[in-house]
């Protein structure tokens, strides 16, 4: 079985696979603080209440957060015994990186947009829900062309909250409407809604550079918040893609 793991700046996902069956999956979160003696426990933990520990033979890891890695790494090696891979923009994949700068592209984006040439019809727009709102464009030769990196729905809830004196803090979730007739309401509409409308528009303008329609793909963990409102916009719903492009791309890189 291979342990598969996605370091966000505000969560950790982690999957198990046995073959190409996703088993189990399970969220932790992303501190810097703790040590790979802790993070090693809490595998642990997770692992022998579901009789997994010994059948885990392999791991890899993406991080947008450096030092996660590894720590996550050490965490691997010393508490299951194995050499965990971390990917990066050198490790073997089924795309073209096609960058200014292929240094600076996030190892979660590499994740997302090999899966989406593996899994999906090309070109590809993968908009991925986390921390931040970012689009990984796939074009039609599976070059990995660039995207678009703009601030998540929880920074800006959170952002709304923090800057002014008298909006509250809120649990992110589908508003009713677009006119908002109470102060959660108004800010659910501007937030979420707001985010549809900018979802909407850059797909557009990624349609048009790339001079035709692309497969639309969601994932991340707000991705089932927003789907209900896209109006069909979106062509699959894949909130484990990220994990299934890890899968993939340590079975090149093993």
């Amino acid at each position: 079985m291979l342990l598969v793991i996605d370091i966000g700046n505000t969560n950790t996902s982690l999957g198990v696979y046995e073959n190409n069956n996703l088993i189990e999956t399970f969220r932790l979160s992303s501190d810097v603080k703790k040590t790979d003696d802790e993070y090693g426990i809490s595998l642990l933990t997770i692992l022998n209440h579901n009789n997994l520990t010994s059948k885990i033979k392999g791991a890899i890891v993406s991080s947008v957060v450096p030092q996660l890695c590894e720590i996550y790494k050490n965490a691997i090696k010393k508490y299951l015994k194995i050499e965990a891979i971390s990917l990066s923009y050198k490790s073997k994949m089924p795309i073209k990186l096609a960058l200014n700068n292929n240094k600076e592209i996030g190892a979660d984006r590499i994740a997302n947009a090999a899966a989406a040439a593996i899994k999906y019809k090309l070109p590809a727009i993968v908009i991925d829900f986390g921390t931040a709102t970012t689009f990984d464009i796939v074009d039609k030769n599976a070059s990995f062309i660039g995207g678009i990196i703009a601030p998540g729905l929880k920074i800006q809830a959170n952002s709304l909250s923090q800057f002014t004196s008298k909006l509250p803090k809120l649990k992110i979730e589908a508003p009713d409407k677009a006119i908002g007739k109470s102060t959660i309401s108004a800010m659910l509409s501007g937030i979420v809604l707001g985010h549809k409308c900018l979802i909407e528009g850059m797909i557009k303008n990624c349609e048009k550079e790339l001079n035709q329609k692309a497969t639309i793909i969601a994932t991340g963990g707000y991705s089932s918040v927003l789907f209900n409102n896209m109006d069909g916009i979106f062509d699959y719903v894949d909130k484990d893609l990220t994990l299934f492009g890890l899968k993939e791309l340590y079975s090149l890189n093993k």
